[in-house]
């Protein structure tokens, strides 16, 4: 089974996204994968690939507690996204991958980003509407504004998922909500690119 540091994989993506897939040495660890099962290399060079697909529509979601090394992969992956021509795709928050996502695209160009907010502009943090300043295409949902945050975020990770022909998703592996949205993601035939911080 492939066995690789989130770091080694968030570079691998930067790295394939501006060069030769073909030419990527993605890591094994130290098990050699059964010959009955699909060789996980090559599903991660697939997964990677893909993102050099044209104007594909990619969602980036996660966990918020995302050390700043992480975060800054992101947004180097986000913003060579969009200047591939694909457009991203994500949620609001303050910190970790939606904001990097959203940091990395708005640099790129702002026109190619598209946020889903679990509910409106209005209830979100400070630091959440100055990075939304600027983005065109912004959805909100005042009728998800008496639900608990939490389900309100289970709603909004699907949309943003229906919306999307692949998904990058950064989480840990007790995050349920969003253990639950690649559920979703699979279930809805979307390529899933997982990368777990623990």
């Amino acid at each position: 089974m492939l066995i690789s540091t989130p770091d080694e994989r968030l570079t691998i993506a930067t790295t394939m996204l501006s060069g030769d897939p073909a030419s990527i040495q993605v890591p094994t660890g130290t098990a050699a994968p059964n010959a009955d099962e699909p060789d996980p290399e090559d599903s991660l060079a697939a997964e990677f690939s893909a993102f050099r697909d044209p104007m594909r529509d990619v969602a980036i979601i996660g966990s918020r507690n995302i050390p700043l090394p992480h975060q800054n992969l992101l947004e180097g992956l986000a913003y060579t996204l969009v200047k591939e021509g694909n457009t991203v795709i994500t949620s609001g928050g303050a910190h970790g991958t939606n904001a990097a996502a959203i940091r990395g695209a708005k640099r790129a160009n702002p026109e190619k980003i598209k946020v889903v907010l679990p509910q409106t502009i209005g209830r979100q943090p400070a630091e959440v509407q100055d990075e939304l300043i600027g983005i065109p295409n912004i959805i909100e949902h005042p009728e998800w504004e008496k639900m608990t945050l939490a389900d309100a975020s289970r709603l909004c990770n699907r949309e943003v998922i229906d919306a999307c022909q692949q998904l990058v998703i950064i989480l840990f592996h007790d995050s349920n909500t969003l253990k639950q949205s690649i559920e979703y993601a699979e279930e809805n035939h979307k390529m899933v690119t997982t990368f777990y911080l623990d």
